[in-house]
């Protein structure tokens, strides 16, 4: 059962094998359950692998289909699928007749007005059978069109995830600050849009005998991340930094397990908007745990 474990928390074709020291095996199993989890959501077939689009929408109105003739031109999907227009900062949709279209899962037929992903219940436009999937991202006050393909080849292609060995030693227990009510942090994410994002407060947590802090993103007393760098980055996992999730506060402490830090979305698709690490959360610290960089597959001429 150990030795099934062991080879289960290497992730994808055995990598990051733990080392040889004797490791519990409820940590084991957490971790190999954990990682295989990750695996699933980021090759599922809407999941950040399946990304194949990020278009701006500029304009009143653009024509949009996969064809020569369409103002924002899809890489995937009908040739003509419909008109996308804007006003006053909503987005309408009116697809083109006798097109194959959904709108979160029932027949489209007319038009209708897309929620972005700051809405409360955002809009899926789908096409191909399902296979591809058109929603609203908002950014800085701008809309952008986001276009998912189950067939895109990097989800296709994808080669599996890498990692530095299980050390529980980096399951470390740190002290949560909390901040006065309403406090944000200042992020900035990878095309140059700054967010002020709720900051409730800060962890410290001690490594080789020296004090470290991360700043937490996230609602009060909820679940927390981190958007982070360390000494790893661009050396060994992703340069633009790594996520980290953790449960809320109990007792006035925080579990942060640094196996489980994870690439951004940006490290797999170049469609993404991933949040950089503020200046606070750099850590002069070597995080040899967790992710590595995603090793993206060679193609061959």
């Amino acid at each position: 059962m150990l030795l099934g474990l062991l080879a289960a928390c290497g992730g994808d074709g055995g990598k990051g094998a733990t080392t040889g020291k004797v490791v519990d095996a409820g940590f084991l199993a957490d971790n190999a359950t954990w990682r295989e989890q990750r695996k699933n959501e980021l090759v599922a077939p809407d999941g950040w692998t399946s990304l194949v689009g990020l278009h701006w929408i500029e304009l009143k109105s653009h024509f949009l289909g996969s064809g020569p003739a369409s103002g924002i031109k899809l890489a995937v999907g009908p040739a003509k699928m419909g008109m996308l227009t804007q006003q006053e900062g909503r987005i309408f949709f009116t697809p083109e007749r006798g097109v194959d279209l959904t709108l979160d899962g029932e027949p489209l037929k007319g038009r209708v007005e897309l929620q972005s992903d700051r809405d409360p219940s955002p809009s899926a436009v789908g096409f191909d059978e399902g296979k591809g999937t058109l929603s609203v991202i908002e950014r800085g006050g701008r809309h952008a069109l986001r276009v998912k393909h189950a067939d895109a080849e990097s989800r296709t292609q994808f080669v599996g995830l890498d990692y530095w060995p299980l050390q529980e030693a980096w399951r470390v227990e740190g002290r949560y600050i909390a901040h006065p009510p309403g406090k944000t942090l200042t992020i900035v994410d990878v095309i140059g849009v700054t967010n002020e994002s709720p900051n409730p407060g800060a962890v410290e947590f001690e490594r080789d005998g020296k004090m470290f802090r991360l700043e937490a993103l996230g609602p009060p007393e909820g679940p927390l991340f981190f958007v982070l760098a360390d000494r790893t980055s661009g050396h060994g996992s992703y340069p633009a930094g790594r996520f980290l999730d953790a449960e809320g506060p109990s007792n006035g402490k925080v579990v942060l397990d640094f196996n489980r830090a994870y690439n951004p979305p940006c490290a797999f698709t170049p469609y993404a908007t991933c949040p950089l690490p503020p200046a606070e959360n750099r850590l002069d610290l070597l995080v040899d745990a967790g992710e590595k960089a995603y090793a993206k597959p060679i193609k061959v001429l």
